[in-house]
Formats: structure tokens, C-alpha cells, sequence
């Protein structure tokens, strides 16, 4: 089967990105734009907060999943998965990834390497506890990125929790929590006429803690 894709494609056109526009920080441009998609994306019923995040696998191979941001600051990005699924593995192994957003609505993307660092025990309790109970079940019932025989055996296994903690308090398993990406490069991208896109880079100087700024052809 062969599909000819070469005809795909679309003028970029809706915003521009250029040095004497772009903040010192790169974490207040990233609010911007964020906070720019997010007002968009309410509107729409759509996901602003998903983002891609890339570890490198067993196996040597880089491997890229679909992850939720809970939180942002200008000490890092949050996310929640199992410590023992592929990328909690990953992780342990080699503690840096790459994150990324790509933002349709407004022609952008951001890419983001940097450490990685498990949250304190305290706060991923907190943000396990806000989560609705049905997804705190949900915890429980998966054993993440191992083999299951069948989609049965998930239900009947998030049943036979959902009935336990009818009975007894739940409380977050231990192989469970939140992660920090915290931030040595972040790519700013915006898609321009021509495929003369901007892209803008902030590189972190860690023993200033200062970060440089610099522009790279498309």
C-alpha cells in the first residue's frame, strides 16, 4: 500500500517570533503562549495541557508517549505515571527527557529538554488525592506496561479494587507519583510563510543560571 502525502500541507501565517519581542525568561514566554492555547482550547473541549515526553528506552531506542502537564512553574514541568512503566523505568535508568507541545490553533510548538527528578512523597499524595476516586481506583487495578491477557482482565481487576476500597481507605501506591522535567533548553517554535519558520532557543548557563538566547534557521 502506498499513500502519497507529498501535497499535504498548509500556509503558516497566523503569528511571527522575533528577538526584541521575546522575554529574558523562557518560562514567561512559555505562560503566554500556554495561557494563548488554553483560551482556545476551552472553547473547543480540547486537551492544551497534553504534551509529548521522550525517554530513552532499555533498549537504547528513544521512545516518545503522550502525557497530561498538571503543573508549570519556573522550576519545572509536572507530570504523574507508574514508577514501573516503561518511562518510570526509562527515567530510572537515565534521569533527562524531551517534552513537547505542538499547538495547531496557533501554528506553534515548544520543545523541552532537560533533568528529570521524582516529586516528594507529599506532593504526589496531594495531587493523587485530587484526583476523582474512579482514577484513583484506576491506579490501583493497572500494573502499567505489563502484559494482561485480555481488556477483561482490566475490568475485572479495576472491580475487585472499586469493591475493596468501598471497605477501606485508599491510599496512593507506592509505585506511583509525579515527576519534575526541569529545564536546561527550551525551543520555541512558530510557523512562518515559506517554511521560513521562527525559531528562538534558550539555552540555561547552569553555573550562572542565566539563559542565552539565539535564533536557528528552519
Amino acid at each position: 500500500m502506498i499513500s502519497d502525502l507529498s501535497n499535504c500541507r498548509k500556509i503558516y501565517q497566523k503569528n511571527s517570533l522575533i528577538e526584541t519581542d521575546a522575554p529574558l525568561d523562557p518560562f514567561k514566554l512559555f505562560h503566554k503562549w500556554f495561557q494563548e492555547e488554553k483560551n482556545i482550547c476551552n472553547k473547543a473541549n480540547e486537551e492544551h495541557n497534553a504534551m509529548s515526553i521522550s525517554t530513552i528506552g532499555e533498549d537504547g531506542v528513544p521512545e516518545t508517549r503522550i502525557v497530561l502537564l498538571k503543573m508549570y512553574s519556573e522550576e519545572g514541568f509536572i507530570f504523574y505515571t507508574n514508577y514501573r512503566s516503561f518511562k518510570g523505568r526509562s527515567i530510572q535508568n537515565k534521569p533527562k527527557a524531551c517534552i513537547s507541545f505542538y499547538w495547531p490553533n496557533t501554528e506553534r510548538q515548544i520543545i523541552i529538554k532537560g533533568d528529570v527528578m521524582k516529586l516528594s512523597k507529599n506532593q504526589s499524595d496531594e495531587y493523587f488525592f485530587r484526583r476523582p476516586i474512579e482514577n484513583q481506583v484506576g491506579c490501583w487495578a493497572s500494573k502499567q506496561s505489563t502484559v494482561i491477557p485480555s481488556k477483561q482482565h482490566l475490568l475485572i481487576q479495576y472491580q475487585k479494587w472499586s469493591f475493596f476500597f468501598k471497605k477501606n481507605i485508599i491510599k496512593r501506591p507506592f509505585d506511583w507519583g509525579g515527576y519534575i522535567v526541569k529545564p536546561y533548553k527550551m525551543e520555541f517554535w512558530q510557523g512562518q510563510p515559506n517554511r521560513l519558520h521562527d525559531r528562538l532557543v534558550y539555552s540555561l548557563t547552569k553555573k550562572t543560571n542565566k539563559w542565552n538566547l539565539y535564533r536557528l534557521s528552519p
